[in-house]
């Protein structure tokens, strides 16, 4: 395994054109050791909520690069406090460019296009598993915001907006309920809206049991995003109940045996762990954080074509 001190750790900036409206938009990326001339998986790593491509994140680099990965920031409009970020269609299609750039540029293989993030790069890895699930090949979200909505009340206190809460105002046009067009906004940036798009894509969804707490985002984003998809798929979803036990309790009355299995990847006593075809949940002793290893471990599993950003526009406009 390649220690932190090890690790390549000189980026690469670089910048793409924009698909959506032609600017110039930034990402960086590492090389691992080798000549690169076997295509190589890339593990496409998205900021958190508050800040952008510079966010510092050596255990997930570490994990990506230990496993010969090409590991990848992109932007996607920097913190989410204006309109052109925060899961807009810009930000969107960033993401995407930096895809075909990895796939074009660095010979990544499009049958190992790997998508995760925490936090605010849990609420983008959601959306976009749910916008565009063709063009990736597994994705990994932690500690996601899933009902932007739903997160402005939990950041509003006694009438009054806090941070977050401010920051999706400026991000959406103003507060739930102003408008119409406004709460199109939150709804349309919101993975809820979405996630059940995801046709055949695994995904893998976790929080830790505090989080909501002692964290910024409640645990119960990450649960109700799987119990679309679980009901999608006829499978069953986690109880209101359930949800109740471990917010008062961090602990199930009546686990399931899948519940409290031992995930080695983890390194933590798992709390809820249930699966619907190739979607997961996790929820796991811990805060408001993303576990690098345990999330490569479980994208490393999967090996899945990918379309390219032609073949999706070529679909589109023949209406397939």
């Amino acid at each position: 395994m390649i220690q932190a001190a090890d690790a390549r750790r000189d980026y690469v900036e670089a910048e793409v054109v924009s698909s959506f409206d032609k600017t110039r938009q930034p990402l960086r990326y590492i090389l691992p050791t080798g000549d690169g001339k076997a295509a190589r998986p890339v593990l496409v790593f998205l900021h958190s909520w508050s800040t952008d491509y510079h966010l510092e994140q050596p255990e997930w680099v570490n994990a990506a690069l230990q496993r010969g990965w090409i590991f990848m920031e992109p932007n996607f409009r920097g913190p989410n406090k204006r309109p052109e970020a925060c899961g807009s269609e810009a930000a969107q299609a960033d993401i995407l460019d930096s895809v075909t750039f990895a796939i074009e540029k660095l010979n990544a293989d499009p049958k190992r296009i790997y998508l995760a993030g925490a936090s605010g790069g849990g609420h983008m890895s959601m959306l976009m598993a749910g916008r565009h699930p063709e063009r990736f090949t597994a994705v990994s979200a932690w500690v996601g915001i899933t009902d932007l909505a739903k997160w402005y009340e939990e950041h509003t206190v006694k009438g009054v907006p806090q941070n977050y809460a401010k920051m999706l105002a400026k991000s959406c046009g103003g507060a739930p309920g102003d408008s119409p067009q406004v709460d199109q906004e939150y709804q349309s940036r919101s993975p809820l809206t979405w996630i059940t798009r995801i046709g055949d894509l695994p995904i893998d969804i976790a929080a830790g049991v505090h989080d909501g707490q002692t964290g910024s985002v409640p645990f119960q984003h990450s649960i109700r995003a799987y119990n679309k998809i679980a009901a999608q798929r006829g499978a069953a979803v986690v109880s209101e109940e359930e949800m109740q036990q471990l917010w008062d309790n961090s602990q199930l009355t009546s686990p399931h045996p899948q519940d409290t299995e031992v995930d080695s990847t983890y390194g933590r006593d798992l709390k809820l762990r249930r699966n619907a075809g190739t979607a997961r949940i996790t929820i796991f002793e811990g805060g408001h954080e993303g576990l690098a290893e345990a999330a490569c471990a479980c994208l490393e599993e999967y090996e899945r074509p990918t379309k390219s950003s032609s073949a999706v526009n070529g679909a589109e406009k023949s209406g397939k």
